[in-house]
């Protein structure tokens, strides 16, 4: 898995939907002289040769008004662009960028695409919201940060009906809900976003190699990966660390009005320290699933969360269709130990699974991690003096120290969904600078991996 953090760059562009930017970037009209809906060619840029109706920003770009990439178009982001969400637009609306119709974030490990605001602080603009006709999302070695604002009623989002129908709480800083349409999240860093850092109520996806970091900062409800029905995910090597609620939000609400069921293969993925905030409503901790969901879930460690897989006491999972073996979980103090255990409340108990029997047991080993010294699974708050989450840190290592009881046990094998890929046709002859990459269209879920989380040895 490719870790990669980031630094502030100095932006001073502004760039509104499809009207001519000052930085260079690339709208059709630009292009061809005249109307987006009536381009004919190709874009040329340094990277790559565009097909046309795209929009391509190349530049550095702050956005002071919301973005729409309307159906039949695709905006291109080129590795390296830094977009700025404006805390304070022009419009009495956060800044959201709507996809009607299709977006490819493009950044590499070298030249990361950032997309966050200039607060640096949660809850600053929305998210990335896409409609239901959007066929394609790609976002690689993406940084997603400071979303997760409230619409309000004038939010294109909110006006083409798309997560929200009622102003209620914010959104998510993605959301795709297409089942008929296919996303990627390769090797992203998403981190300290207000609400879900992504909500998924639709599509063919692919979850691979990212970051999910500090989720649903200061309130009581925030997931790192909350799936509906209508979705067919493969979802590997992640790690989440402190989601306030669950790294997993698991449900197949949505069948009742004709949605097809979910198909989940979620395996290799570290879950540390999540749901910590969560004690009056005992909604979960690391995994909740509800509503008749079957995952297959394999090989994930599950690290001093509040709980370890957990559902409702009714309309939970479909157990007798799911596979929750071999999954490791870990417990420092007696009270994590105590909300894991067979038996407790709601908690899915495997006996197959590696699980702390006493505070300390089955110690992951993890190279270089710093937890909380005054450490309580049951805190209310983000203060570290009452035993919250460390904020995330860009030094840690997640990788097993050699001899970790984790390298050991793990399944071998797994049916993922999408192991010849998921080809994506806005992608063919454009060069990610990644000589892996030899179909660069086609994105792949990786193996399973014979050890618990994410990582293994380096």
């Amino acid at each position: 898995m490719n870790k990669f953090f980031f630094a502030g760059m100095l932006l001073a562009m502004t760039a509104t939907a499809l009207t001519s930017c000052e930085n260079d970037n690339i709208n059709p009209e630009d292009y061809n002289g005249k109307s987006s809906n009536s381009a004919t060619a190709a874009i040329t840029t340094a990277l790559a040769a565009y097909p046309e109706n795209s929009i391509v920003w190349t530049k550095d770009t702050t956005l002071t008004e919301s973005f729409k990439v309307p159906e039949g178009h695709s905006l291109y982001i080129e590795p390296g662009v830094h977009v700025t969400c404006s805390s304070k637009p022009t419009e009495d609306h956060p800044i959201e960028i709507v996809v009607l119709g299709n977006l490819y974030s493009l950044g590499t490990a070298a030249k990361p695409v950032v997309i966050d605001s200039e607060t640096g602080k949660a809850n600053s603009w929305g998210g990335i919201i896409c409609g239901y006709n959007a066929e394609e999302v790609v976002l690689r070695h993406t940084e997603l940060a400071d979303g997760g604002a409230t619409p309000t009623e004038s939010s294109i989002s909110f006006q083409n009906k798309l997560f929200k129908t009622t102003i209620d709480g914010g959104v998510p800083v993605f959301h795709f809900c297409n089942t008929d349409g296919k996303f990627v999240m390769d090797s992203c860093y998403v981190h300290d976003n207000y609400n879900d850092q992504t909500y998924f109520t639709g599509g063919s996806g692919i979850i691979t190699g990212c970051v999910f970091a500090d989720s649903g900062n200061q309130e009581d409800g925030g997931e790192a990966i909350n799936v509906k029905s209508g979705c067919n995910l493969d979802i590997s090597d992640n790690l989440i660390y402190n989601a306030c609620t669950n790294g997993f939000k698991l449900s197949n609400a949505g069948i009742e009005s004709g949605i097809a069921s979910s198909n989940l293969r979620i395996y290799n993925n570290t879950v540390v320290d999540c749901g910590w905030r969560r004690t009056k409503n005992k909604k979960g901790g690391s995994v909740w699933l509800e509503k008749g969901i079957h995952p297959v879930m394999k090989n994930n460690l599950i690290a001093d969360c509040r709980y370890g897989i957990k559902q409702p006491s009714k309309d939970g999972a479909d157990l007798a269709e799911s596979v929750l073996t071999p999954n490791y979980l870990f417990a420092s103090t007696a009270t994590g130990v105590k909300q894991m255990a067979k038996g407790y409340s709601g908690v899915i108990y495997e006996d197959a699974n590696p699980t702390s029997q006493s505070a300390g047991d089955l110690n992951p080993l993890f190279l270089s991690f710093k937890q909380s010294d005054k450490m309580n699974v049951n805190c209310e708050s983000d203060d570290v003096a009452n035993g919250a989450p460390l904020p995330y840190d860009n030094s840690w290592d997640f990788h097993l120290q050699i001899g970790s009881p984790a390298l050991t046990g793990a399944a071998t094998s797994i049916e993922r969904l999408f192991p010849t890929g998921l080809m994506f046709s806005g992608l063919k002859n454009i060069s990610w600078n990644d000589a892996a990459n030899k179909q660069s269209y086609y994105v792949y879920s990786p193996a399973i991996q014979p050890y618990f989380g994410a990582f293994g040895t380096k």
